[in-house]
């Protein structure tokens, strides 16, 4: 009876956890009500308060499934890791690009989250700490102009609002592989100098 409930408790934060997905690719972060969510999920709003303190720690719950799901796939070794070479870069946008086109929904929530409310967004950013951290170490050897985490900062940036407004149609009108092509050269011919 225990594991029948941990397994039901289980099947309905992932059924909240997707309903809230699909309510934000609908009307946006700000915009989701909680009842939304839960109607979506085809669950009573209490339910939603048994998993969840806010729809800003489902958010935070949601991010930090997208980050393992994201660690799990990428794996340490697992690709080119020197900047100086384009390629290690083109893969490093690849993969976010991806990334992002797979969870476009949840990035443009936790960028709405963000612009709302400071503690949600010092939240995120030390959330996706991890990830400077690990950009940044593809850039020894490279003659930066300032310290590694601050261009490891800026590369997120980029690649961030590029796919920001390319998957929001607010970019250029070119496929996804001239967009990964030239943001691939925008940044290595950036860090190149």
């Amino acid at each position: 009876m225990v594991g029948t409930r941990k397994e039901q408790a289980a099947q309905t934060e992932a059924e909240l956890k997707a309903a809230a997905i699909r309510v934000f690719e609908r009307v946006g972060y700000l915009n989701a009500k909680i009842t939304d969510i839960t109607a979506e999920a085809g669950r009573a709003t209490g339910s939603f308060y048994k998993h969840f303190a806010s729809k800003e720690a489902l958010l935070v719950e949601l991010l930090a499934d997208l980050l393992a799901e994201n660690d799990a796939s990428v794996g340490p070794g697992r690709h080119p890791d020197d900047f100086r070479d384009r390629a290690a870069v083109r893969w490093h946008v690849a993969m976010y690009w991806d990334f992002y086109r797979r969870h476009g929904a949840v990035m443009s929530a936790l960028q709405q989250a963000a612009i709302v409310d400071e503690g949600f967004a010092r939240r995120a950013r030390e959330m996706f700490e991890p990830d400077l951290h690990h950009i940044a170490g593809h850039l020894t050897g490279l003659d930066l102009p300032g310290d590694p985490l601050v261009a490891a900062s800026l590369i997120t940036a980029t690649m961030s609002a590029a796919a920001s407004a390319w998957f929001a149609g607010n970019g250029p009108a070119v496929g996804e592989d001239e967009m990964i092509e030239t943001l691939t050269t925008f940044l290595h011919r950036g860090l190149g100098g």
